[in-house]
């Protein structure tokens, strides 16, 4: 398998331009919007509640609060 600046230099020089205004659009695509690892800290926030109601109780009621 070739690297990708093998690859680029086997296309023609219209295309290889097409190539540059992607890898541009990636790399402020990421410098805007980073990706960020994924956040669990609410886990177990409702524990306190777990004896009263049960998951799809807690759904249906979520359902209600988003007005679906």
């Amino acid at each position: 398998m070739s690297t990708i600046e093998e690859a680029v230099k086997l296309l023609p020089p219209n295309i290889r331009v097409n190539v540059r205004v992607y890898i541009d659009f990636l790399i402020e695509k990421q410098r805007l919007h980073p990706v960020k690892p994924l956040r669990q800290d609410w886990a177990g926030g409702f524990s306190e509640f777990k004896s009263e109601y049960t998951s799809m109780d807690l759904q249906k009621k979520a359902l209600e609060w988003r007005g679906d």
